[in-house]
C-alpha cells in the first residue's frame, strides 16, 4: 500500500534515445523507413496470399497470419518511438502504458506460437510428405492458428495485470522507448519479487518451450535434408531453412535475454538495442525471409501485378471490360 504522503504516478515520461540527441533526426528517418517497409511488405504478403489460389495452403495461411500479426506488433511500438524521436521524450498516461504493455506481450507471445507452428508445418512437409495432407489439413491448420491467437490473448493478461497492481510513487521517467517490463519494475516503489518470478516462469513457458520445439523441428528438417541425393537440392533447402533459423534465433534469443531474467539489470542502453531487434528488425525480416525469397510467392506477386496493370491499362483506354 502506498503511504498517504506519497503521490501515485499517473503518467510516465518515456526518455527514448535522449542520450543520442544529435542523432535523433537520423534515427527517425531510419526507423520510419524500416516501419514503412515492414507495413508494405506484410500488406503485400496478405494481399497476394488472398488473391492467388495457388497460395491457399497451410504454409501460406500461417504466413498470412504472421504478416497480419507483424503489422499490429510493430505498430504497437514504432509510432510512439517515432513521436518520441520528434519530441525528444514522450509522455504516456498510466492506462495507455498498461495497454501498450498488454498488446506488446499479447502479440509477442502469439508470434512465438505461430513460429513454432510454422516450424512444425515445415517439418511435416519435408519429413513426412506422404502424410502431410492428412496431418496438416485446412481444418487442423485453422485450429492451430486459432490456438496461437487465443493463447497469446491469455498470455498478455497476467504480466500487464501484475505490473498494473504495483505501486509507482516516482520518479516517473522510463529510460526506454516503450512501456517494457524490466524498466517498469525498476520504477516500482513496492516489492517486485513475485512479479519477477511469475514473469520469469511465464517467459520460460512461452519463449523457451516454443524455441525448443522450433529448434527440434529444424534439427529433424536438417537431418532429412542431408539425405537428399542432389547437391543443388540440398544447398537450396539449406539456404531457405538456414535463413528461417537465423531470424527465429534473433527473435527468440533477444526476447529470452530480456524476459527470462527480467531483473538482470542490464544497462538501459543495452536494453534498448536488444529491444530494437525484436520490435523493429524481425518484423521487417520475416516477410523477406519467409516470402520474398520463395519462388512460388514471387511468381504470385508478378501474376497479381500483371493482372492489376492489365486492368489499369483497359480502364485508361475507356473500356469497362477486364482482360
Amino acid at each position: 500500500m502506498v503511504p498517504p504522503n506519497i503521490s501515485t504516478v499517473v503518467e510516465f515520461h518515456l526518455l527514448g534515445f535522449q542520450n543520442l540527441l544529435e542523432w535523433q533526426t537520423l534515427l527517425f528517418a531510419i526507423f520510419l523507413f524500416i516501419y514503412s517497409l515492414t507495413l508494405t511488405g506484410n500488406v503485400v504478403i496478405i494481399a497476394v496470399v488472398i488473391k492467388d489460389q495457388r497460395l491457399h495452403s497451410p504454409m501460406y495461411l500461417f504466413l498470412k497470419h504472421l504478416s497480419f500479426l507483424e503489422i499490429w506488433y510493430t505498430s504497437t511500438i514504432v509510432p510512439l518511438l517515432l513521436a518520441n524521436l520528434l519530441s525528444w521524450g514522450q509522455l504516456i498516461s498510466f492506462p495507455a502504458c498498461m495497454a501498450q504493455l498488454y498488446f506488446f506481450v499479447f502479440f509477442g507471445a502469439t508470434e512465438c506460437f505461430l513460429l513454432a507452428m510454422m516450424a512444425y508445418d515445415r517439418y511435416l512437409a519435408i519429413c513426412s510428405p506422404l502424410h502431410y495432407s492428412s496431418l496438416m489439413s485446412p481444418e487442423i491448420c485453422t485450429k492451430l492458428v486459432a490456438i496461437s491467437w487465443l493463447t497469446g490473448v491469455g498470455t498478455g493478461f497476467l504480466p500487464s495485470l501484475m505490473i498494473s497492481k504495483l505501486n509507482f510513487c516516482g520518479p516517473n521517467q522510463i529510460n526506454h522507448f516503450f512501456c517494457d517490463l524490466p524498466p517498469l519494475m525498476q520504477l516500482s516503489c513496492s516489492s517486485t519479487y513475485i512479479t519477477e518470478m511469475v514473469i520469469s516462469i511465464l517467459s520460460i513457458a512461452v519463449l523457451c518451450i516454443c524455441f525448443f520445439l522450433t529448434l527440434v523441428s529444424y534439427i529433424f528438417i536438417v537431418s532429412s535434408i542431408l539425405r537428399i541425393p542432389s547437391a543443388s537440392g540440398r544447398m537450396k533447402t539449406f539456404s531457405t531453412c538456414g535463413s528461417h533459423l537465423v531470424v527465429v534465433t534473433i527473435y527468440y534469443g533477444t526476447m529470452i535475454s530480456m524476459y527470462v531474467n527480467p531483473n538482470a539489470h542490464l544497462s538501459p542502453e543495452i536494453n534498448k538495442i536488444i529491444s530494437v531487434f525484436y520490435t523493429v528488425v524481425t518484423p521487417l525480416l520475416n516477410p523477406v525471409i519467409y516470402s520474398f525469397r520463395n519462388k512460388d510467392f514471387k511468381e504470385a506477386v508478378i501474376k497479381v501485378v500483371r493482372r492489376k496493370c492489365g486492368i489499369y491499362g483497359v480502364r485508361v483506354k475507356g473500356s469497362f471490360f477486364i482482360r
